[in-house]
């Protein structure tokens, strides 16, 4: 059997659950074979991730608190598009609350689905250079610490599984040939 998107058919959909960055939705489709399945899907806003590069050639991350891991996690800077934000918007609000900084130069280099079994996340990638300071506060519920590090032990850190956040991990594999 050949597999074309029009081999699946939405027969309706249904919102189970509305909160503030995403909501649950209950999908009924019909297969290629004909049967009939529900399928639970998380339906997000978006998101983007930001490296940051500064003139040494140091890479700013924030350490904060994931509580679905139960872990302080190390991971580049990111955010939760708002409805309807252009990426390079949430990329400019959230550099500035994370690490108080802004980016003279960003580079948008890529954007992949985080969960596409279940959710519609689409995560977009930026490259941000010519940094300056130009904090906003940061988000009431947020409490980040800024670590800097060279690209050798960014990646080195990735290698030895100090780093964990996928996002982080995909985004500084997209960034290698661009910042070393």
């Amino acid at each position: 059997m050949s597999l074309s998107q029009k081999s699946f058919h939405l027969i309706n959909s249904e919102i189970v659950y509305k909160g503030r960055a995403f909501d649950v939705r209950r999908d009924r489709v019909s297969l290629p074979d004909g049967k009939i399945i529900h399928l639970d899907v998380i339906d997000h806003t978006g998101a983007i991730t930001i490296i940051p590069v500064d003139s040494q050639k140091q890479i700013y991350f924030v350490r904060q608190y994931r509580h679905p891991a139960r872990e302080l996690l190390l991971e580049l800077p990111a955010g939760t598009l708002e409805k309807d934000e252009p990426p390079e918007s949430g990329v400019a609000r959230e550099i500035r609350e994370e690490i108080g900084m802004e980016a003279g130069y960003l580079q948008k280099i890529g954007e992949f689905y985080m969960v596409p079994g279940y959710s519609s996340e689409c995560m977009h990638i930026f490259l941000a250079k010519d940094l300056h300071p130009n904090p906003l506060k940061a988000d009431d519920d947020e409490f980040l610490s800024v670590e800097i590090y060279s690209v050798e032990q960014a990646y080195a850190m990735v290698e030895k599984g100090q780093i964990r956040d996928a996002k982080t991990i995909a985004g500084l594999l997209l960034a290698r040939t661009l910042i070393e």
